[in-house]
């Protein structure tokens, strides 16, 4: 019996780090930058941010809820700034979000467009469907400058124009970057260990169960 519950202890131990491949923040209704300046339409205002990276098909998933609709001919757009590893670019110190570093930037309009640096997302990347926002980024179009793909920071932030930081509306996680969590090979070997474990207990009770007692 002890043996049988130190294998599942086990492999629940192993399983929680593996199963962890999506990781999302909340952000509170309402809570617009002090010093914004624009329009506090609803669209703008970040609810929840999630990041997953699927190491099969090397993509990247950002989903996102809004306070409402997003609504296309309103003022604004969305910006997902991405440290790859280098994390050359820190510009929101001034506005205390000086942790919200990036090296890329995916921009994406209120019409379901979208882009990064010069190139054009697919049409079918992007999806909007009421106050959620889903976009989808190959691996490809966001190459490493030192990290691994799991461990790249995310950062969104809803701005109504590149003028100022006062065209920023929310930050989404505040002052700091998201991550996808991703199952590491050192996590699939336990995972791996654990299971055995269990079936090799599985079947020593099997065996036993089936030797007729001794009188």
């Amino acid at each position: 019996m002890r043996i049988l519950l130190g294998a599942a202890a086990l492999v629940s131990l192993a399983a929680a780090p593996a199963l962890a491949q999506t990781q999302t923040v909340t952000d509170a209704t309402g809570d617009f930058l002090s010093g914004y300046t624009g329009p506090k339409l609803a669209d703008l205002d970040v609810t929840s941010f999630s990041v997953s990276y699927d190491s099969a098909d090397k993509l990247f998933t950002l989903g996102t809820t809004f306070a409402g609709a997003i609504t296309p001919g309103t003022a604004g757009f969305y910006v997902f700034g991405v440290n790859t590893g280098k994390g050359a670019i820190r510009p929101f110190g001034s506005i205390g979000q000086g942790n919200v570093i990036f090296d890329q930037a995916i921009v994406v309009q209120k019409d379901g467009t979208g882009a990064i640096g010069g190139t054009a997302l697919d049409s079918n990347w992007v999806a909007i469907a009421g106050n959620i926002l889903t976009v989808k980024v190959p691996l490809s179009l966001l190459p490493s400058t030192g990290f691994a793909p799991g461990k790249y920071g995310f950062n969104l932030w809803p701005r109504t124009g590149f003028g100022s930081n006062a065209q920023i509306s929310d930050f989404a996680p505040e002052n700091a970057t998201l991550a996808a969590a991703v199952p590491e090979p050192a996590s699939w070997a336990m995972l791996m260990l654990g299971a055995g474990a269990a079936g090799g207990m599985l079947r020593y009770r099997r065996r036993r169960q089936a030797t007729p007692a001794l009188a």
